[in-house]
């Protein structure tokens, strides 16, 4: 294979993230003197600004991260729950079998900004009005758009024009379409971000008080008022093609708080790979890392036919069990001490043969009768307009069938201390739901992934954090930082980052390598976003891979959707060097967008 981009090595830090301007913006703030923490938050709120395609102040963020002065790993949940109206019978009074895909039905505690917060007041150094100042120059100043924001704006002018309209004062400056690479502002959001710095500033200059004042002001002052507002008092045109009001009110937002948890760990060899519990898809990536690890990888060879009908099979058994078992640990119970025994893994290894599963199903690690829901299928919309058709597709990007490239963000950051934090962020994209007035930001959807079928792991219900496919992940090398790694993608995400993962500890590839591996993926169950399409038995698979391992792949049952190379995932990773002590950094080449540095 050919590597586009250049192994990157430093020793003051190591930046990888979506846009090069959140990548900027983090560097900026370790070459000031602040820690890995500091440098993610910062670039956590300036991709909320760049990226609004992709997420938003929102939406929602999953964090992992090891603190050297704590010596361990921890976990940030910014998955805010469903509101406390938001129960089965309020949706099928409605007419509804499915929640929808974009609307304010669907909307959720917005938990970013809490995490964000979080992290930044329980691990960082610096003050919340230094983090800010990026995000806030960028959304006042203007910043160049991306040619997949501008696109989402096109199609979306029509719906943006007739029904939200504060989207439309929002993204089509002057009432008209804007260009890739044109300079594009949000002072509204500038001024809400400015708004919470002020109020945070008029309470105390001591550092923590302030950011438990921000958060005050969002979660209990001016912004879950102004949603509030906006909610009760708004019916909103959704992916239904029906107008409705949101079930979220300002009291839900006054009782949330992130969490800070331990991570789920397994050890795989000399490693001790550590990732979020059963309310995220994160313990998927364990689930599927132990199965592997009763085979030879490296006699198998990278990317062969062998090496990616094991990764293949191993995925529809890990992922048949996040399908049937993973939820909200906190409204159900989710058995997965169990799922991550030896011998439940010696179980379901013996199941991988030499042929394409076909039915794979869930496991039985304990009492229980898992199972699969099954959507209903799209009612057809006749002449239906091309923003419609778009909005009623749960993924963030119009144009595109797959969760792939243009998806969703991630930063990493690792400083000179051996602090790492990687931090996949999300939800409240431009397309998820209209803009609130004053605020410049969109409600994130989250709650699309949740069922309404009674009994399931992840069926809505009041208060319940909807099961996120956002998924960071932190690697320990005997104990100490080595790898934290993060990409967009969806329900791949799990998938990528292993892949990465793989080619970099099992063949030896550089980090930045690593990430431009030929990528595969299943999506052999039904998708976490709207209109939840499965395609049993189908592996996506890049065009690089070489014809020969194709065929391979074909002869032992496996039905292939090959698509154009460099398009799957955006594989964002920092890490340190064992053997040297620099600091690595590296950023997938898929999309031209994500970046890399290190110093």
């Amino acid at each position: 294979m050919t590597v586009i981009r250049p192994p990157l090595a430093g020793d003051l830090g190591a930046v990888s993230s979506t846009h090069w301007l959140a990548s900027g913006a983090a560097m900026s703030v370790l070459e000031r003197g602040g820690n890995a923490f500091d440098a993610a938050v910062a670039a956590g709120f300036v991709l909320q600004v760049v990226e609004p395609h992709s997420n938003g102040l929102g939406g929602d963020v999953a964090i992992a991260l090891y603190s050297r002065s704590a010596g361990a790993a921890r976990i940030v949940c910014g998955q805010g729950p469903t509101p406390r109206a938001a129960t089965i019978e309020a949706f099928t009074a409605l007419g509804i079998s499915r929640i929808p895909a974009a609307g304010v039905l669907p909307a959720c505690v917005p938990g970013a900004f809490g995490a964000w917060l979080r992290l930044l007041a329980e691990f960082g150094t610096m003050l919340l009005a230094d983090v800010l100042q990026p995000a806030i120059a960028y959304a006042a100043g203007g910043y160049p758009l991306l040619p997949s924001t501008a696109q989402t704006i096109a199609v979306l002018a029509p719906l943006f024009v007739d029904e939200w309209t504060e989207s439309a004062r929002t993204y089509l400056p002057g009432g008209s379409t804007p260009a890739a690479g044109s300079r594009m502002r949000n002072p509204a959001l500038a001024a809400t971000f400015e708004r919470l710095v002020t109020e945070a500033g008029a309470v105390s200059a001591d550092r923590e008080t302030q950011i438990e004042a921000a958060h005050n002001a969002f979660y209990q002052g001016f912004v879950a008022e102004r949603i509030d507002g906006f909610l009760r008092r708004t019916e909103v045109f959704d992916s239904t093609g029906r107008r409705h009001r949101g079930l979220l009110t300002a009291d839900d937002l006054a009782y949330w708080r992130a969490d800070v948890e331990d991570p789920y760990a397994l050890t795989y060899g000399d490693l001790t790979v550590l990732k979020s519990g059963p309310w995220s898809q994160g313990p998927v990536f364990l689930q599927q890392l132990a199965l592997l690890d009763g085979f030879d990888l490296p006699a198998m060879g990278l990317n062969s036919v062998e090496y990616i009908h094991l990764l293949t099979e191993a995925a529809k058994l890990a992922f048949a069990d996040r399908e049937g078992w993973y939820g909200d640990p906190r409204h159900v119970p989710v058995p997965m001490a169990q799922l991550l025994t030896a011998e439940y893994t010696r179980q379901r290894r013996s199941l991988i043969g030499g042929e394409a599963t076909i039915d794979p199903q869930p496991g039985l690690p304990c009492a229980g009768d898992p199972w699969i829901p099954q959507p209903e299928p799209d009612e057809p919309v006749a002449d239906a307009p091309e923003w419609l058709t778009q909005l009623r597709s749960g993924i963030p990007t119009v144009g595109v069938t797959r969760a792939g490239a243009g998806n969703t963000c991630t930063v990493a950051v690792v400083d000179r201390a051996g602090n790492m934090v990687v931090a996949v962020p999300s939800g409240g994209w431009l397309k998820s739901s209209p803009v609130i007035p004053g605020l410049g930001l969109s409600l994130g959807t989250r709650a699309q992934t949740m069922w309404l079928s009674p009994g399931h792991p992840n069926t809505l219900a009041p208060g319940k954090r909807p099961r996120t496919t956002l998924s960071p992940g932190v690697v320990l090398r005997d104990g100490e930082p080595y790898l934290a790694l993060g990409t967009p993608g969806g329900d791949q995400q799990d998938q990528w980052t292993l892949q990465t993962l793989l080619a970099a500890t099992r063949f030896g590839l550089d980090l930045q390598a690593a990430t431009e591996v030929p990528a595969f993926h299943i999506d052999h169950f039904p998708q976490s976003f709207a209109p939840r399409t499965a395609r049993p038995g189908v592996v996506v698979v890049e065009a690089s891979h070489d014809s020969s391992v194709l065929a391979g792949l074909r002869s032992r049952g496996h039905r292939l959707d090959v698509v154009p190379a460099n398009t799957l995932g955006k594989v964002c990773a920092v890490g340190v060097d064992p053997v040297t002590g620099f600091l690595r950094a590296a950023a997938g080449a898929r999309g031209r967008q994500a970046y890399a540095m290190c110093r």
